[in-house]
């Protein structure tokens, strides 16, 4: 069976920007308080677009920079918790947007673990597919399912797509998961509840319980992927984690004995954009060059979140 490859990244952010002191004059909070607690400084917000809109912006990108023909692509997937609609799709949309008239399309929902589990699907998917390259987008329009008087989650969270174009290859390449799901404790993140009278559920979330089990959880999904790949935690060149939270992030290097040098964040700028965080990292370490596409480099990618769902992965690049 041939194997399967990241070829180029990309993203889109929306242009508009809500900084923490733009809460501080609707929220009981401050920008210290959110920047201590979280790392997040600034995010970014969809304000006139939609989540198919920035998927398709990233996907379009994707294509422009790599010169792939549209039809060569066997499918596009789309990790959201923040459709447009439940029919049609995002990744219909953005299917019919650039062309992929041999591509179809679906998306994937698990919350903040969706990207990672759209890749192992994908990866698998064309790994035994007829056509030669596939797209797999994280977009998010977080801030559209937020109750913005809700301090526990309206500062935490930030719109954006990104996206990565795979490649069948014959090339010896590494790919080792391990994913997992408890939805006895789903209700610690709640979003788009069906309620009476045909109304829909903002986001409600236990922080400190997910915080809780997340903390307890990723490093052994981590370590066990590392022994699945019979690999140490030295032998990965970088950990791409779920941009949740900058404490989570230090206490998960912490538990590996890594220095967190190894451990990007982009918090700061873009805050928790749930499914798209990682391939938004993913693009931004590309574009920084801490990231060499065709390098060989190990990466750990790690999504967790709302399901609750987690999982990681390595590859090389």
């Amino acid at each position: 069976m041939s194997t399967v490859k990241v070829i180029h990244t990309s993203s889109y952010l929306p242009i508009h920007e809500i900084k923490n002191a733009d809460w501080e004059l609707q929220l009981d909070t401050t920008d210290e308080w959110i920047r201590k607690r979280t790392g997040i400084q600034s995010r970014r917000y969809a304000r006139e677009l939609t989540t198919s809109d920035l998927a398709i912006k990233a996907a379009q990108k994707l294509l422009e920079e790599s010169a792939i023909h549209p039809e060569e692509i066997e499918f596009v997937i789309v990790a959201t918790m923040t459709p447009d609609s439940m029919s049609p799709s995002c990744a219909a949309k953005v299917q019919g947007a650039i062309g992929a008239t041999n591509a179809f399309a679906f998306d994937i929902s698990a919350a903040c673990a969706g990207f990672v589990f759209a890749l192992s699907t994908a990866i698998k998917m064309l790994s035994a597919g007829n056509q030669k390259y596939g797209i797999v987008i994280g977009a998010e329009t977080m801030l559209s399912v937020l109750d913005w008087k809700d301090r526990s989650t309206a500062i935490l969270f930030g719109d954006g797509a990104g996206a990565v174009l795979l490649e069948k290859t014959d090339d010896t390449t590494l790919f080792v998961e391990t994913l997992r799901s408890d939805g006895q404790k789903g209700e610690a993140l709640v979003c788009g509840e069906r309620l009476e009278q045909h109304t829909i559920s903002t986001m409600r979330m236990d922080g400190r319980g997910v915080f809780e089990l997340v903390s307890r959880k990723v490093p052994k999904n981590i370590s066990e992927t590392l022994e699945k790949a019979q690999m140490s935690a030295d032998d990965v060149d970088l950990y791409v984690l779920h941009q949740a939270n900058v404490r989570l992030i230090e206490q998960v290097a912490k538990k590996l004995k890594q220095p967190i040098e190894k451990f990007p964040t982009n918090l700061a700028s873009v805050g928790n954009t749930s499914a798209a965080s990682i391939p938004i990292l993913l693009d931004e370490l590309v574009r920084n060059q801490l990231i060499t596409i065709g390098s060989g480099q190990k990466l750990l990618l790690s999504g967790f979140g709302g399901g609750l769902s987690w999982g990681s992965m390595i590859i090389t690049i």
